[in-house]
């Protein structure tokens, strides 16, 4: 907002302030409005005010910011028109909390901003009422849910691929299995060990898709439960690091474990570790580059033990940071990316469910550092994940 429109709207304000003032006579009354007004205007949320005809008299900063129309545009005019609301023509939330159908309407719609862009917000809608209960307006609260829609459809689409795979995996096994049943005494004895590894491939691969969609189920339902006991984690990371070497070196990469001192034994689940780990090296061996180099490094603080996993691989992009941990989540190259979002939403909760927490530090082309943050002390009343106990 440039300076000039600033003004404009500082006058405006002020005129709106004097309007007030003249009506009430009050000093206080001014004072509150100046106030309330300050809260209203420092909301993360849009916030529209309109007169019983539904003509806008109030419009923060946060609704200029998705409307693309300033206070001083939109000052006057019938929200509907500015809105432009998917619910506008047929059943106006507004027009329900000002007519006393209901005392306030939450909904789901959708606004059309200033350049003709579509999004769908959350409405919360109420009725002003001054002090003696007589109607004074409306008042309408909105926030953009389009990220919220996104993860909903990508959920959808890939709770529909897991099954599409779990069915594929069952067609080829049964296939196979139909084969030697059917014909397996004329089958060579090399070709029935080659049907097998096949079927053994495609059960472990269902297997992995089952555990996955449990592990998410579990997540969603807050029943993911840890059973602590004592636990190494030099065991831990030195035979992932043994079992994960070779595959490293078939990859063309480096795998490097650096753990000079040892760790004290902590309260842990340690197969739901290992699950962390292991998570966290394949998505490292996935996206590293060739020749490239993975590290595994330990920390010890006064009070935690730190874990990271080191890549030098493709990195993640800046706008895909905040959410990798959310489910179903697989960043802006998706259609690049194998796998269903869900494991480091998995990793994430296991890692809290252990009163820990999860750092990411990533740059494009350069790679990623995923730290795991684990205390030495497991205060118990405050993991209700653990059914142990």
């Amino acid at each position: 907002m440039n300076a000039t429109s600033k003004m404009k709207k500082i006058k405006l304000m002020e005129s709106m302030d004097k309007e007030t003032l003249d009506a009430t006579g009050d000093n206080k009354d001014i004072s509150d409005l100046t106030f309330k007004k300050f809260i209203i205007d420092s909301l993360p949320v849009a916030v529209v005010a309109v007169r019983p005809d539904l003509k806008i008299t109030s419009f923060n900063p946060w609704a200029e910011e998705m409307t693309g129309y300033s206070a001083e545009e939109a000052m006057g005019r019938y929200c509907g028109e500015i809105l432009q609301g998917g619910m506008c023509k047929t059943d106006c939330p507004l027009r329900t909390v000002i007519n006393r159908q209901k005392p306030i309407v939450r909904v789901e719609s959708t606004i059309t901003n200033k350049y003709g862009e579509t999004m769908p917000v959350s409405m919360n809608t109420a009725g002003l009422f001054d002090n003696d209960g007589k109607l004074i307006g409306g008042l309408e609260a909105f926030q953009d849910i389009s990220y919220l829609k996104t993860l909903e459809r990508e959920k959808a689409n890939l709770i529909s691929m897991i099954a599409h795979d779990m069915k594929s995996s069952l067609v080829i096994m049964g296939g196979f299995l139909l084969r030697l049943l059917n014909k397996g005494a004329d089958i060579a004895e090399e070709k029935q060990h080659k049907y097998l590894e096949i079927i053994k491939k495609e059960g472990n691969k269902l297997e992995f898709l089952v555990n996955d969609f449990l592990e998410f189920s579990r997540l969603q339902t807050g029943k993911l439960k840890l059973n602590f006991s004592a636990t190494s984690l030099d065991e831990i990371l030195l035979e992932l690091f043994e079992a994960y070497q070779p595959g490293s070196i078939q990859r063309g990469l480096k795998l490097e474990l650096k753990n000079e001192n040892v760790l004290p034994i902590i309260e842990a689940d340690a197969d739901r570790l290992r699950r962390v780990f292991t998570n966290l090296l394949d998505n490292a061996l996935k996206f590293s580059k060739e020749k490239g180099t993975i590290t595994i490094t330990t920390q010890e603080t006064d009070q935690d033990i730190i874990v990271s996993v080191i890549d030098e691989g493709i990195g993640i992009d800046p706008r895909d940071v905040p959410y990798i941990f959310d489910s179903f989540h697989r960043g802006q190259d998706k259609g690049k990316r194998e796998g269903y979002g869900l494991g480091l939403a998995v990793v994430k909760a296991i890692v809290e469910g252990h009163g820990g927490r999860i750092l990411v530090e990533s740059e494009l082309d350069k790679g990623s550092v995923f730290s795991v943050v684990l205390p030495k002390d497991r205060k118990k009343e405050i993991y209700p994940l653990s059914n142990n106990e």
